[in-house]
């Protein structure tokens, strides 16, 4: 059985013991039903894990005594994920699959074709909901990175502002679109290297508009697609940090 896992924020540099916040007391002990004397990989979300024992099953404030630490590297490349909001709960399985499949953030944008619309406390909301889903997928998948999720963009605005990256790409059902094996071929072929930085936009239920598909074109972004049938937005973003995860990985 795999290890249980527990965020937590220490105040300490090298703690020798970590107490646990109410909620995560509550997930490892009633939810997982963690005992005394179980290991324990507590996280930081930004690469640092503690191999711990728990020697206090309080539930709303659990002990771990630290036995070791570890650093764990990030990828050797960014991903970032610009969603366009799609209707109903779909965001959170989104966010759940770019955590298990280790993107650097993810960015909701809000498009001309974009049906949820929100602002000032749902925006805040909403947010904390998402951060949840990525904390939860980040204890299922052991990954010890948790994505930045940065505030709702509206797209044409994130276009302008998205510099700094290597390979900008953006999902399209437009004829012309390339395949993403022959752009990362050419940007090798150009620059004798894999890109590290890369930006990859989904658009929402009924795709990018063409003004927005012509200003990213006008942005730097490389159309891309992502195969003969239509996909639901949720599946696009799964599939589409998969195939570029995987190229990455195994450049060739």
């Amino acid at each position: 059985m795999p290890d249980f896992r527990a965020f937590c924020r220490p105040s300490e540099r090298e703690p020798a013991e970590i107490r646990l916040s109410a909620d995560e007391s509550h997930h490892l002990v009633n939810v997982n039903r963690a005992h005394v004397g179980d290991t324990v990989v507590a996280f930081d979300g930004a690469g640092t894990e503690w191999i711990c024992e728990l020697v206090s099953d309080a539930k709303a404030g659990a002990a771990l005594k630290v036995r070791f630490s570890q650093k764990i590297k990030p990828l050797p490349y960014e991903i970032t994920l610009g969603q366009a909001l799609p209707k109903g709960p779909s965001m959170d399985a989104i966010v759940r699959k770019a955590t298990e499949l280790g993107a650097k953030r993810i960015v909701p944008l809000e498009s001309e074709r974009t049906q949820v619309h929100l602002d000032g406390e749902r925006q805040d909301k909403k947010i904390e909901k998402w951060q949840t889903a990525a904390l939860e997928a980040a204890k299922q998948c052991g990954n010890a990175w948790l994505p930045e999720i940065l505030p709702i963009e509206h797209a044409s605005d994130f276009m302008e502002k998205s510099r700094g990256y290597d390979l900008k790409l953006i999902a399209s059902l437009q004829p012309g679109a390339k395949s993403l094996k022959s752009v990362l071929s050419t940007y090798r072929a150009t620059t004798g290297k894999a890109p590290q930085r890369v930006l990859w936009l989904i658009g929402p239920e009924g795709d990018f508009t063409p003004a927005e598909m012509s200003q990213s074109k006008s942005t730097g972004f490389e159309p891309i697609g992502l195969g003969p049938l239509v996909l639901r937005c949720e599946t696009a973003a799964v599939y589409a940090l998969s195939v570029l995860s995987y190229e990455l990985q195994n450049p060739s």
